[in-house]
């Protein structure tokens, strides 16, 4: 009988070492991470800059001259913030100073959402040429916010001055969303519809909406529209440093009857 009781009670210890069975309600829930069906997903970006040398861009000056571009890291220049001061650790691309060349990329694009982040010294004055052609203009307003004209930052050059912008100081960086419809060939390479501005976004707050160019602005690539073009920023006037430059496919949603917007004057020789 002793043995019985000595049996029974290791038993009892082996049965309480086993681990649990979970009842089908006692078990724990799935994760619920997972994402919702049909949900949209933003396609990769192309960067046309790659953050480490100037290859894939080229300039307006013969010879290959890159001017004063260059890439590192910028910042307003502590004894004279109308200058920038630039490292070499960084991946921006920085014009260091004014009067130099129009650079231009190899990367080709028609309809884009652009994105970038600008920054200019005090009183610099630069240019973002959509295709090559359409100049979104870049300078420092700074104070100018309640009456902006058609030459200040946001500005669609010599078109349109920029709605209600916001404006940073010198020395900081500024945020460009830009969502740009290419203009139309028919299949003889004829012109049949505008390049337009859907929609342009300048530190989050939209400047312009549904803007049409009747041509290019002077002082582009080539001074011809076409179906396809590059991105170029204006080192001819001021120093200037960009950075964040992703090209994105334009929405489907943001072009489905290929209406035209009314188009805005064309723009005046000076750019």
């Amino acid at each position: 009988m002793r043995f019985i009781t000595i049996l029974t009670a290791v038993a009892a210890i082996a049965l309480a070492c086993l681990p649990a069975v979970l009842s089908a309600d006692e078990k724990p829930a799935e994760p619920t991470t997972k994402p919702a069906a049909g949900a949209a997903t933003q396609p990769a970006p192309d960067r046309p800059f790659n953050g480490k040398d100037l290859d894939g861009w080229v300039t307006k000056r013969p010879g290959g001259d890159k001017g004063f571009w260059t890439f590192g890291s910028a910042k307003l220049n502590p004894d004279n913030p109308r200058e920038l001061t630039v490292s070499p650790a960084g991946s921006e691309l920085i014009n260091a100073k004014g009067h130099g060349v129009d650079m231009y990329s190899k990367y080709l694009h028609g309809d884009a959402v652009i994105k970038l982040e600008v920054m200019v010294p005090r009183g610099s004055n630069s240019g973002i040429y959509v295709m090559g052609e359409y100049e979104i203009q870049v300078l420092d307003s700074y104070g100018r916010d309640q009456n902006p004209g058609k030459g200040d930052m946001g500005a669609l050059y010599g078109a349109a001055p920029p709605t209600k912008p916001k404006y940073l100081k010198p020395g900081e960086w500024q945020t460009y969303e830009i969502h740009f419809r290419a203009p139309r060939f028919d299949a003889a390479g004829k012109k049949v519809g505008n390049a337009v501005f859907l929609k342009i976004l300048l530190n989050g707050v939209t400047i312009h909406e549904n803007v049409a160019m009747k041509g290019p602005t002077p002082g582009g690539v080539s001074r011809k529209e076409k179906p396809k073009g590059p991105l170029m920023f204006q080192g001819n006037h001021g120093a200037v440093a960009f950075r964040k430059i992703e090209i994105y496919p334009l929405p489907a949603a943001e072009k489905p009857d290929e209406k035209q917007a009314p188009a805005a004057p064309a723009a005046k020789p000076g750019a």
